[in-house]
Order: structure tokens, then sequence, then C-alpha cells
């Protein structure tokens, strides 16, 4: 399955709580309340988390998490931890964790 196509199942299954499609940065991204929760880079699905939160960290320790870099400059954002599609059946729980973490 495409990176493209998981995200769509995950957008419908978040649907009923107000989620939608949108853009960060001109590439896909999951918004609640207006604000961007997670977003696609390529074949990596970033979730914001929180920088210093448990969840943050368990994200951390998944193989081949890193911080999400959305221009690929070396710029990362702390509190954003990006999964490759390798872990894919992370994603959708990752998603409601970050949806959790927006609303507080």
């Amino acid at each position: 399955m495409t990176p493209d196509a998981l995200l769509d199942g995950i957008a419908a299954g978040l649907a009923d709580l107000g989620v939608t499609d949108g853009k960060m940065f001109g590439k896909r991204a999951l918004l609640a309340d207006g604000k961007a929760f997670a977003c696609l880079r390529g074949d990596r699905l970033a979730f914001r988390l929180g920088a210093g939160t448990p969840e943050h960290a368990a994200a951390l320790g998944h193989a081949g998490a890193e911080l999400f870099d959305p221009s690929g400059k070396g710029r990362p954002f702390k509190d954003w931890v990006a999964l490759p599609i390798d872990q894919s059946d992370r994603w959708a729980g990752l998603a409601h964790t970050a949806l959790a973490h927006l609303r507080g």
C-alpha cells in the first residue's frame, strides 16, 4: 500500500473526530481545529507528539524513527517524530496520540 493510501485510511478513521486532510509546507497533513498534527513527507509520516513527552520518547524508539525535518535541510522540528513506511502499522495509533496531544 502507498503512503498516500495509508494516510487516506487514517484520515477516514479520524473524520468523525473532526479531522480533515490538508497541507503543511506543501505536504499532505492531517488537521484538527485548523492545526496540523500529522504530516506526510515521502514515505514517512510525522506526528506532533510534544518534545519531552513519554509518547515522543517512545515513538523515537521505533526502528527508523527520527525527528521530522520538513525542509530536509537539517533543521528538524523538536516536537515532531517521523516514522518510515515499514513502521506504518504504528501510524494510526500515533495519529490518535498526536490528536489527543493537540487537543490536550
